[in-house]
């Protein structure tokens, strides 16, 4: 059965990957605007981990949605979601048998609601799977401490491809550098650069 995994070039992405592998023929996803190559930091680490990938453009009206959301709301929570929840959708429409995320347990952002993954279920025909959601960030971080050779730093040194770069990039060319401090808080990010087991 094939399955689209949503995938960052993180640990949780790829975590998700190598637990799914057993039971799907799983291709890595990210879901790009157009507006950086940071994508390819996502190819790459699929590339390392042996799993084939795929870049999908996404709705850059979205992206402008969620900066103005950031912004208006003073922190990404919000539009960090609306681009989670149209990464899904758009992936979901690709008639694949699964998709799935990395969401863990205790995730603040994103998240998928029970309501959320049934709809998406419904609507396109497709299993939503998130198989970490009963994992906590510290049965994460051991499990990949195990698997994986994992780069963690600031969030704006560490190489990746989730949507925050190419969100910080649009609010940064639209409303300057300072903004995106305003609306980022300081954070670590992880980016995986191959098994170590």
């Amino acid at each position: 059965m094939e399955l689209a995994l949503l995938y960052s070039g993180g640990k949780d992405s790829s975590l998700a990957a190598h637990l799914l592998d057993r039971f799907y023929d799983v291709r890595c996803v990210t879901g790009s605007f157009g507006l950086t190559d940071d994508w390819k930091h996502a190819e790459r680490a699929a590339g390392e981990l042996g799993f084939p990938f795929e870049r999908v453009e996404l709705d850059r009206e979205v992206a402008e949605e969620a900066a103005r959301t950031m912004i208006d709301d003073g922190y990404p929570r919000n539009g960090i979601q609306r681009v989670h929840e149209h990464a899904l959708e758009t992936i979901a429409s690709r008639e694949v048998d699964a998709i799935a995320d990395g969401t863990r347990r205790d995730d603040r952002v994103p998240t998928v609601s029970r309501a959320q993954a049934q709809s998406l279920e419904d609507r396109h025909g497709s299993d939503y799977i998130s198989p970490l959601s009963g994992f906590g960030r510290h049965a994460v971080d051991r499990l990949v401490e195990e698997t994986f050779d994992v780069q963690q730093g600031p969030s704006e040194e560490v190489p990746k491809a989730d949507y925050e770069d190419e969100l910080r990039t649009l609010i940064a060319d639209e409303h300057g550098q300072e903004t995106v401090g305003e609306v980022f808080p300081d954070h670590d990010q992880t980016y995986v650069h191959g098994r170590s087991d």
